[in-house]
């Protein structure tokens, strides 16, 4: 999955917006954040304090030579202006970016012993990059995919999932498709997400029901002023969009609420986020062996609950799993 550029970039100007409002910018901590799923505190600064994980050098000494004789690890991010909660500007420095998937970066480059440079760059840059060597491993919610297979091998870290959003204050639970059914529904067009629905849509209807209405904004703010005025009852979306808007808005008129999620890949696979290599260019074990110190050791865990995303935590890294069929969008 890769997430509406758009939206991102609509949240991290409305995440700008509350942190200067004052007519200063933000210089620390508490003055650049937002509420977190947990009741924290979502530390948006450019002052991090990123988990740095000890060295393991059992898996350091799998990381292919002329990596280890460098000493860093090149991890792209195809994040462009930003792709909150993935990776964006601070709200105190827009040329540090920040986000979890830049944390998860981190935790590996600090079990492999090396030191981290973190690039962002466009989409289609992330894996150009990758083709040619310039970039160790992308670490950008890449979804597992039997195309990307043929030339790229994948270590997952998070469950690629979608969440049905709603009012803080709406009384709708989800359970199923059947909890669509007579709702308004907004998706994003052209989004592996809107095909789900859509299917969501014709079984419902092939079932005798009323089936969803579904609705189309032209852009993602959009999406949320329809929410918050209830133009439509849920919003269907990456999880990960989602849990931030919460963190975001929480405390506030506009606050929302997830209340139910389903995989990316449909009914009858498990979509799966992973860090993502040149085939065969031996660093995948390394990366994999990496991810399953840092989910033993809890450090894994702190990273995905301070972002949000605990929902989408997996119990073990897998190296090129079941990915999306061809054929899907």
């Amino acid at each position: 999955m890769h997430p509406s550029k758009s939206l991102a970039v609509a949240l991290a100007a409305v995440v700008m917006a509350a942190t200067t409002a004052c007519g200063s910018a933000a210089t620390d901590a508490t003055t650049a954040s937002v509420a977190n799923g947990a009741g924290g505190v979502l530390n948006l600064s450019a002052k991090q304090d990123r988990i740095v994980p000890a060295a393991d050098p059992t898996v350091a000494a799998e990381v292919p030579e002329a990596i280890r004789k460098r000493g860093t690890i090149v991890i792209a991010q195809g994040a462009g202006a930003g792709d909150p909660p993935f990776a964006f500007p601070a709200s105190d420095d827009d040329s540090v970016f920040i986000g979890d998937e830049i944390d998860i970066s981190q935790l590996i480059a600090g079990v492999l012993g090396l030191k981290l440079q973190s690039v962002n760059t466009s989409w289609e840059g992330l894996f150009l990059g990758i083709d040619s060597g310039r970039y160790d491993l992308g670490v950008s919610n890449i979804t597992v995919t039997e195309a990307r297979k043929d030339k790229y091998d994948f270590a997952t870290y998070r469950k690629d999932n979608l969440a049905v959003e709603v009012p803080a204050a709406s009384t709708l639970t989800f359970t199923g498709p059947e909890s669509f059914d007579g709702k308004t529904v907004a998706v994003g067009s052209g989004t592996n997400q809107e095909k789900i629905l859509q299917q969501y849509d014709t079984d419902l209807k092939a079932k005798g029901h009323k089936g969803i209405d579904i609705k189309y904004y032209q852009d993602d703010t959009g999406v949320y002023a329809a929410l918050a005025s209830g133009q439509i009852d849920a919003y269907f979306g990456p999880n990960p969009i989602s849990a931030f808007h919460v963190a975001q808005t929480k405390g506030t008129p506009q606050a929302t609420k997830i209340i139910g999620s389903v995989s990316g890949a449909g009914s009858t696979l498990q979509g799966l986020i992973a860090a993502t290599t040149k085939k065969d260019d031996g660093l995948i074990r390394a990366v994999r062996d990496a991810l399953d110190v840092v989910i033993r050791n809890g450090d894994y865990a702190k990273v995905l609950a301070k972002w949000n995303l605990t929902s989408e935590a997996v119990p073990t890294s897998v190296i090129n799993p079941p990915g999306l069929p061809r054929d899907n969008r």
